[in-house]
């Protein structure tokens, strides 16, 4: 199967602004339709402004109610920092953002956004776990593998909000008619 590539056709006027038309094969697509829709539904961009942050708090939260209930078990050293609180939160505010913001780009340039998001959460999560296997293969302070499983699953936690709640609070609601 070979894939065209989007290519531009006639300009056309929307809502008052300039707006491109995009040929693929024998369909023709507004700028919107092809960078912001998915085999299922399109996405709202504008519920980015509410859903990115309220992602990003609601992954703080869920970071630290599993960085809690790991250290109670646990009791990690004191000088193992990656399970402290300002770690937690610093570092799951910086990469969510990060997250929101490829969500962004990918919804703005993808065929198939969600799909597309989800592809490069899973191998970004993937990636997240190398410094983590780091740390049950060390022999620093506090370094062990109970610890790098917490850290992992503390990733898992913000992966899961991230995919879960970008990819269904910003898709448009089906209407029959």
């Amino acid at each position: 199967m070979r894939i065209k590539a989007l290519e531009p056709s006639a300009p056309l006027r929307s809502r008052g602004a300039a707006a491109q038309r995009w040929s693929l094969g024998r369909r023709s697509l507004s700028s919107a339709e092809a960078f912001v829709s998915t085999s299922s539904a399109p996405l709202r961009l504008t519920s980015l402004l509410w859903v990115g942050p309220l992602t990003v708090l609601v992954s703080i939260v869920a970071v630290l109610v599993v960085r809690t209930v790991t250290v109670a078990l646990l009791h990690p050293d004191p000088e193992f920092t990656p399970l402290s609180w300002d770690s937690s939160i610093v570092l799951t505010t910086v990469f969510v953002t990060s997250a929101v913001l490829v969500f962004v780009l990918v919804a703005r340039f993808a065929l198939n956004p969600i799909r597309t998001y989800r592809i490069i959460a899973a191998v970004v999560l993937m990636i997240s776990f190398l410094p983590d296997i780091a740390v049950g293969r060390s022999h620093t302070a506090g370094a062990n593998w109970p610890n790098a499983f917490a850290l992992m699953t503390m990733h898992v936690t913000a992966w899961a909000v991230c995919v879960t709640m970008l990819s269904k609070l910003t898709a448009s609601e089906q209407r029959d008619g």
